[in-house]
This record gives C-alpha cells, structure tokens and sequence, in this order.
C-alpha cells in the first residue's frame, strides 16, 4: 500500500476528491467546501492527490456527477493507482452502488468521513456511544450495496441465494441496536444530568464555534489545562468542564464539538445531548476564526445550530480569534475595484459592526494579543449574573 510521509503524519490511502458546482452551491462555494474536505480528508489520514469539480444543475440521482465526468475519474484513478473517492455530499445507497460498480474503488461521501473522524476520535463511553448509534442510522439504508456478491442463484426449490434474506436479518438487528444504543444514551444522560446538578449553582459559561477556530486553546489558557488542542478538524469531541476563576469569580467553563457546515445529521441527532452543556450555560463564548476568509459563513452555520436548540438568547460574547495570523491585501489608492474582505485591515473589521457591538473582542489566544481585555470583559459579564444569585456576596465586587 502506498504511504506518503508529510511532517509528523503518515498518509496511508491516495484520495481523489469530488465536489458539485450547482444552482444551490456555487463555484466559489465548491471550492471553498472541498478545501474543507481535504482538510477533513487529511484529518482522517488520507492523501488527496486531485480534485474534480462537475457543473450541473442538481446532482445526478444515479451517479451524482455525468457518466462523462465519471469515466474521466476513472481513468485518473486507474494511472495513478488510486484506491480511495471522496465526494463532498451525501450520497444516497444507490449512487453509491452504482458509482462503486463505475469505479470499482472504495467509494466515501462527506458523511460518512466526518463520521470515521468521529469514531476515531472518541474517547469517553458517551462520544463512543453517540458514534456507533450515528453509524449504524447512516448504514441501516445502504445495507443494500453491502450484500451485492451475494446475487440471488438461478434454480428451483432450494437454489435461492441467501442475499436477500441475510439483509432482511441484518437490518433487524441494526434497528436492535439502535434501539439498545438509544436506550444507554438515555441513561448516561441522566447521568450527566445528575453531575450537572451537583455542580451547584456557580455561573455557567460554554465556548461555541465552528470546527478548529481555537476553543480548547482558550480552554487551556484559562484554565491553564492540557485539553487536546491541535490544527484537526474535530480535535474535540467529549464536552470537557473546568472550574475557572478570573480575578475573585469562580464559575464553570465548558468546551464542546465544534459545528461544521453539511454535518450529517444522524450527528447531529446523536450529538444533541452533547450540546445539553451549551443549552444549560449561563453566558455563550462564541469563538470565531477570523483569519478564515470565510468566518461571516461559519458564524451563520454555528448561529443555525444554537437556533435549532432554541439558546441564540443566551447572553453572548464574540471572541474574534487569530488576529495574529490574520492576513489581507491592501487595496492601491488608485484601485476602483469593489472593497472585499480581503481588503479589510483588522482596524477596518474594527469600525464594523463586529468591533461596535459591546460583547464582541478581537484577540490572539497563543499571543496573548488583548487578553487582559477579553478576560476583563469576561469577568464583567460572570459578575452580573453572579451578583444576582449570590446577592449576598455582592461585598466582593
């Protein structure tokens, strides 16, 4: 097998990957999202070696891009020794049965990627847990290309194949333990339930955000901790609680899964109770990564998600990130050409609606760049809310 050393990392499978220009999706929004899924794709410790972009309307319900596209990945994969398909949309079971039989190499979509990052990267019973149940709801329809060599035989009595009936049989017990995984989610949810409590009544405050825009690094700086914190897509999976203390304020701070845009949604039904730390919080830290050309986007896509779990009023403050390693190119005095974000000066973000609002701050957490402030600011919003439940140790302030 072909293995590819870059840095620390050993790429053990070469990918190609996949992505649709459609009237839902645009060019620069194809390109933007298979950027993403290289990165998901070295995540998981594949080695993508080309990108192929297909320009139709809607997807092709049999084989998602043309039969002519198709034919030109296949002969690329076929001179390059390629073993590996990554496309950057769900694919339905027989897409993807008919794309396998097209390309006769292993076939992923964006799902099921983001899903092996996940069982990877799970630690705890309850990530674990939430995992398997997302896995087995994302395969119970795709049983189907599973059992393709198992064809019913030709004869009479007693000459049918097994194919159908062993599907049959493995979907009743997919369903047994999605239901036996449903019913130990419940329990260990009561059982963070109860932890929850006894945590007593000290202020809550919960990091949000898109995936690798910096939370667990914020996490460690405050709480000076070593939770995992590195340049991967969903380095955190398991919500971590840690009690902080900012000048004489103790209160809890919690880090969770950071969102993603196209996140299969047998995640997000699984993760859920995941977010009951976020859904329980007293103040919101919304993390963004501002360096990413695309950061307005990412802040729409985590904002979808907290309105899904109904909290997007919860007191929050904007914690702009990075600015040490933000970049922009500054426009020619003579340049008539539209102003674009990557014209932007940080001071130009700062007389925008972002550097206005009074929740929001700008700040490098490995620089240290503004950080009295953000950790001032921070102190005044846990004093509120702790000045009304503990009024009685108002004498502190």
């Amino acid at each position: 097998m072909l293995e590819k050393k870059t840095n620390t990392h050993t790429f053990s499978e070469r990918a190609v990957l996949i992505g649709l220009i459609s009237l839902k999706q645009t060019k620069e929004q194809a390109i933007e999202y298979i950027e993403e899924l290289d990165f998901l794709a070295h995540t998981a410790g594949a080695f993508p070696v080309k990108k192929f972009f297909q320009k139709l309307p809607y997807a092709d319900p049999k084989t998602f891009v043309g039969k002519g596209k198709l034919a030109e990945v296949k002969a690329f994969i076929d001179d390059n020794d390629i073993r590996l398909v990554i496309f950057d949309d769900e694919l339905g079971p027989s897409q993807l049965r008919n794309i396998e039989k097209a390309l006769e190499v292993k076939i992923l979509d964006r799902s099921n990627l983001i899903l092996d990052i996940f069982a990877a990267r799970a630690q705890t019973a309850h990530a674990r847990t939430q995992v398997e149940l997302a896995q087995y709801q994302y395969l119970l329809p795709r049983l189907t290309r599973m059992w393709t060599h198992l064809e019913r035989q030709k004869g009479g009595i007693g000459m049918r194949g097994p194919g159908e009936t062993q599907i049959e049989t493995d979907r009743r017990i997919i369903q047994q333990k999605i239901a036996l995984l449903k019913e130990k989610l419940k329990k260990i949810d009561k059982q963070k339930a109860i932890q929850r409590g006894n945590r007593g009544a000290l202020v809550r405050v919960a990091l949000v955000g898109y995936t690798n825009v910096g939370k667990s690094t914020i996490m460690n700086t405050l709480a000076k901790t070593q939770v995992l914190a590195e340049n991967k897509l969903f380095a955190t999976l398991d919500t971590t609680v840690r009690k902080i203390v900012v000048g004489n304020l103790p209160f809890l701070l919690s880090d969770t899964v950071g969102f993603i845009r196209k996140l299969p949604h047998q995640l997000v039904e699984s993760f859920k109770s995941t977010l009951d730390e976020v859904r329980e919080a007293d103040i919101l830290l919304h993390v963004v990564d501002i360096s990413h050309p695309n950061f307005e986007e990412q802040i729409e896509i985590v904002n979808k998600t907290l309105a899904e779990i109904d909290i997007l009023d919860k007191p929050t403050i904007m914690v702009f990130n990075k600015i040490d390693v933000f970049t922009y190119e500054p426009k020619e005095e003579d340049d008539l050409t539209p102003r674009t974000a990557a014209n932007n000066s940080l001071e130009d973000w700062r007389r925008t609606w972002m550097g206005k609002a009074n929740h929001n701050i700008f700040i490098s957490t490995l620089k240290k760049e503004n950080w009295p402030e953000f950790r001032e600011l921070l102190y005044e919003e846990v004093k509120q809310i702790h000045a009304k439940r503990f009024p009685y140790n108002n004498y502190l302030y």
